[in-house]
């Protein structure tokens, strides 16, 4: 019962100075649409990331002299080679189809008398399993081979990629405890106030004998409604942006002929929003009432 009247009471208060309790929840929703918002900045680059992994290949482009038979042969002692997860193969005649299918140069290429473009053998290497190293050496060991005539492996920009990657987790990470300690001074400085505005209440409790815990109550859950309200605008916030960012992203990925879309927080991620701001209003405002309503003294 008395959980309940607390809890009544601090929504009371709230609706009491509604654009007080805006401010503070608005100031609060922002400080945790940030690190939210790069969170998902961050899985949605790292899914583009890995469908690039995925589709880094080595190309070896063939002689013109290898015949079918040579072609196969490589093909099966490729596929033996570690670290190769599958091989494919594109012929002359299929490559230079698609060079005019994506040039548009069906005209001068029929006006040639044989067909220029070599045979292409595409190797997907388990890149996870990779070190620089053993890369360099599986290319050497590719380039010399004799029925290679040049192999191809860009994987440096990947490694690229995912560096930077890397460094923009870190950085989440670090806005996150930054954002974090911002909404714990935020939350603990706006219970701080309404302590100061009640003081003459808290003396008058205490002298009526009300312990500590039935006096803080109420501060703790108006803390706690701060952090969910501001966890809630921040969410908000994310559905709002990636609304408005959904179609120039899928436009755009339409150009690439892809059909990627953003990701979204999912439920277990929408829970955590509410539950990390939950806890950090609560957590400000326990900080704060544990400093300053212990400092009040009956006169």
């Amino acid at each position: 019962m008395q959980h309940a009247q607390a809890c009544i009471y601090s929504m009371g208060q709230l609706f009491k100075y509604p654009l007080n309790t805006l401010l503070t929840t608005a100031v609060v929703g922002i400080a945790l649409s940030l690190p939210a918002g790069f969170y998902l900045l961050l899985e949605n680059c790292q899914r583009v990331a890995s469908n690039w992994d995925n589709s880094s290949e080595i190309s070896l482009f063939l002689k013109l002299d290898v015949d079918e038979k040579r072609t196969l042969a490589l093909m099966e002692e490729l596929r033996q080679t570690q670290g190769v997860v599958t091989v494919d193969y594109i012929s002359s005649d299929a490559a230079l189809l698609e060079f005019q299918k994506q040039t548009g140069l069906s005209q001068a290429m029929n006006a040639l008398e044989s067909n220029p473009l070599p045979a292409i053998i595409l190797l997907q290497p388990a890149l996870q399993e990779f070190s620089s190293i053993e890369s360099d050496l599986l290319m050497q060991k590719l380039r010399t081979l004799p029925e290679v005539d040049t192999a191809q492996f860009d994987r440096q920009w990947i490694q690229r990629l995912f560096a930077i990657i890397e460094i923009v987790r870190q950085g989440v990470i670090v806005l996150s405890a930054l954002l974090a300690l911002a909404v714990l001074l935020i939350v603990g400085n706006t219970i701080r106030l309404a302590i100061y505005n009640r003081r003459t209440e808290i003396e008058v409790n205490k002298l009526f004998g009300a312990t500590e815990a039935f006096i803080q109550r109420p501060y703790l859950y108006s803390g706690l409604f701060h952090g969910a309200g501001g966890s809630f605008l921040a969410w908000l916030l994310l559905s709002l942006s990636l609304l408005l960012l959904d179609a120039p992203i899928a436009r755009l990925a339409g150009l690439y002929s892809s059909d990627f879309k953003l990701h979204s927080l999912s439920i277990i991620e929408c829970l955590l929003l509410f539950l990390g701001g939950g806890v950090l209003g609560l957590l400000g405002s326990w900080v704060s009432v544990q400093r300053h309503i212990k400092a009040i003294e009956p006169t």
